[in-house]
């Protein structure tokens, strides 16, 4: 009898092993998660809305929101649009290639090359930004608001906005080493 029960206890409080997923070698990093409520007429509705950043760290970069019922489910669908997103930055031996302002809304964020050791300088959102895209040297600088949805729009606007020398010689219909 006693065993039975032992063997009951066992099986109950065993931890189910979760799905294991095809790493496809996207590094994601969950922003910010928050709760929001929709008021019907019988009541208010509880929702949770998620923001994740996933990237490559190698110069590719993507946010997404998604809002479900349960915070996994939220994660789940922020993490899917974000594959959707996912755009190209220019960067150069780990840094970028010239000094940038990012804008979204009110919030502006400065963004300056690094030399090698230096390491992220940069607040919570914007460093999750700029890790998952592989920037590994970089000094940056909010200013306005620090609303973290905000400041990861306007990272990637920063970043969208770089340009390499080649990139821009190639526009100009130039050498690199003219520019």
């Amino acid at each position: 009898m006693a065993e039975e029960i032992k063997k009951k206890r066992e099986g109950q409080g065993a931890r189910r092993e979760r799905p294991v997923k095809i790493d496809d070698g996207l590094d994601k990093r969950l922003v910010h998660v928050r709760r929001v409520n929709k008021v019907v007429k019988g009541g208010r509705t509880m929702r949770f809305s998620a923001l994740v950043v996933i990237g490559d760290g190698k110069g590719n970069v993507g946010m997404g929101m998604g809002k479900a019922n349960e915070v996994p489910n939220a994660i789940d669908k922020a993490t899917v649009v974000a594959k959707k997103n996912m755009k190209a930055v220019s960067i150069v031996d780990g840094t970028i290639p010239h000094e940038t302002v990012g804008k979204y809304s009110t919030t502006s964020i400065l963004m300056m090359p690094a030399p090698v050791g230096h390491g992220v300088i940069a607040g919570g959102a914007a460093r999750a930004v700029l890790e998952v895209a592989g920037v590994k040297n970089i000094v940056t600088k909010i200013h306005g608001s620090t609303n973290r949805i905000n400041v990861v729009r306007a990272t990637l606007n920063g970043l969208l906005s770089l340009k390499t020398r080649e990139e821009i010689a190639a526009r100009r219909g130039k050498k690199p080493e003219e520019i």
